[in-house]
C-alpha cells in the first residue's frame, strides 16, 4: 500500500513547489527569483514521479490526476502569476493588460484536462507540454537576476549578454505576445516529441539525441541564457519533424 503512494508523494512535493512558488512571489523580497526557482524545483519532482512509478511499477488512476493538478498550479498558474508581476512592475504597463498572461494559466489547465482524456499522447505530445511552457516563461526573471547582479557562470559574464537582449525579454510587447503564442501552442493539434527513451538506438531516438546534444551545446556556451532558446528548439525541431512527416506522406 505505501509503495503505491510513493509516487504519488513525488506528485505531492511538486504541487508543494508550486504553492510556495505563488507565495514567495508575493511575499518575500527576493520573490521574483524565488518563485522561478520554486517552479524549477517543480520540474525536477515532475519528472521524478513518472520515473518513480515506473521503477516500483505501479499507476493509479488518482496518480494520474493529481499529477495534472499539481502541473496547473506549478507550471500553469504559478509562471503565469510570475510573467503578471514582471509586468505590473513596469510603470509603462498599467490596468487589465497585465493580467493578459493568466491566459497561460487557463490553456494549461484545458491541455492538462484534455492530455487525461486523449489516447494520442501515450509517446509523444500534442501541443506544447506545460513543464516546457514554464521553464521558458521562469528563465526570463532568473537571467534578468543574473546579469543585474552581474553573478559570473563557467567565466561568462551575464551582464554583457543580458545588456544586447534586456530591452526584448522586458519589453511588455513580448511579453504579453509571446503568452499568447505560447497559449495557442499549449492547446494546440501539433504533435511534439517526449524526451522518453525506450531504448538507446539511434533510429529509435535521433530527434532526441539531436536536440539533446544542441541543447548541450547552448548550456555550455551561454549556460543560464540557453534556457529559452532551447524551448524554442524543441518548439521548432518538433515543428518541422511534423511538417517533413507530412510531406513523406
Amino acid at each position: 500500500m505505501i509503495r503505491k503512494q510513493i509516487p504519488n508523494g513525488v506528485t505531492l512535493c511538486n504541487l508543494l513547489c508550486g504553492i510556495l512558488s505563488i507565495y514567495t512571489l508575493y511575499n518575500c523580497e527576493e520573490g521574483i527569483l524565488l518563485a522561478p526557482l520554486f517552479i524549477l524545483l517543480g520540474v525536477v519532482f515532475d519528472f521524478f514521479d513518472g520515473l518513480v512509478a515506473r521503477l516500483l511499477k505501479v499507476s493509479s488512476a488518482i496518480g494520474k490526476e493529481l499529477d495534472s493538478l499539481a502541473d496547473i498550479v506549478s507550471f500553469g498558474i504559478a509562471p503565469s502569476l510570475i510573467v503578471v508581476s514582471i509586468l505590473q512592475s513596469q510603470s509603462s504597463t498599467i490596468g487589465i493588460i497585465t493580467f493578459l498572461p493568466l491566459l497561460m494559466a487557463l490553456m494549461s489547465a484545458y491541455r492538462l484536462a484534455k492530455f487525461n482524456l486523449d489516447k494520442r499522447q501515450i509517446e509523444n505530445f500534442i501541443g506544447l507540454p506545460t513543464p516546457a511552457n514554464a521553464l521558458l516563461w521562469i528563465s526570463l526573471p532568473i537571467i534578468n537576476y543574473t546579469a543585474n547582479n552581474d553573478i559570473t557562470l563557467w567565466g561568462l559574464s551575464m551582464e554583457h549578454l543580458y545588456s544586447n537582449i534586456n530591452s526584448i525579454l522586458s519589453n511588455p510587447i513580448f511579453l504579453i505576445i509571446g503568452s499568447f503564442i505560447t497559449s495557442f501552442l499549449l492547446v494546440s493539434e501539433i504533435p511534439m516529441f517526449s524526451l522518453k527513451f525506450k531504448n538507446l538506438k539511434w533510429g529509435n531516438n535521433k530527434i532526441r539525441f539531436i536536440f539533446l546534444a544542441i541543447s548541450l551545446i547552448l548550456i555550455l556556451l551561454i549556460n543560464i541564457f540557453a534556457i529559452p532558446f532551447v524551448i524554442l528548439l524543441y518548439i521548432i525541431i518538433s515543428l518541422t519533424t511534423n511538417i517533413l512527416n507530412n510531406h513523406e506522406i
